[in-house]
This record gives C-alpha cells, sequence and structure tokens, in this order.
C-alpha cells in the first residue's frame, strides 16, 4: 500500500512539473467537454478528456500487468 501512495505521489508531481507542457496538447478543450458560462459564474467538466485520460491510464496500467 505505501510504495502504491508513492508511486502516485510521483505521478502527481510529475504531472504538474509538466503542466505548462502538457496543457500545449489541448486536453481539457476537446470536443464534447461541458462549458456552460452564465452571467456572474461558469461551469466547466471535462468530461470527454476524463474519458480519454481514463483509456490511456488503463492501457499502461494492464500493460504492466
Amino acid at each position: 500500500m505505501q510504495k502504491i501512495l508513492i508511486g502516485v505521489g510521483l505521478i502527481i508531481l510529475v504531472a504538474g512539473l509538466f503542466y505548462p507542457y502538457l496543457k500545449k496538447l489541448g486536453l481539457g478543450h476537446l470536443p464534447g467537454d461541458i462549458f456552460w458560462r452564465g452571467e456572474n459564474s461558469s461551469f466547466y467538466f471535462p468530461i470527454v478528456t476524463c474519458i480519454i485520460v481514463s483509456v490511456v491510464l488503463t492501457l499502461i496500467i494492464n500493460f504492466f500487468k
């Protein structure tokens, strides 16, 4: 359990360090992502981005299993 938590922490750290470069890939602004803007508020839910990240992580985890 400790190794898993350390691994997840390292992955989050690496993603945080490379965030400016990952942002340029366009993830988070794909067609199908939900964005609603009101007068005083806005709501954004990147549903398609979540699906793509989930599929990629599933493939990576199954590859190393």
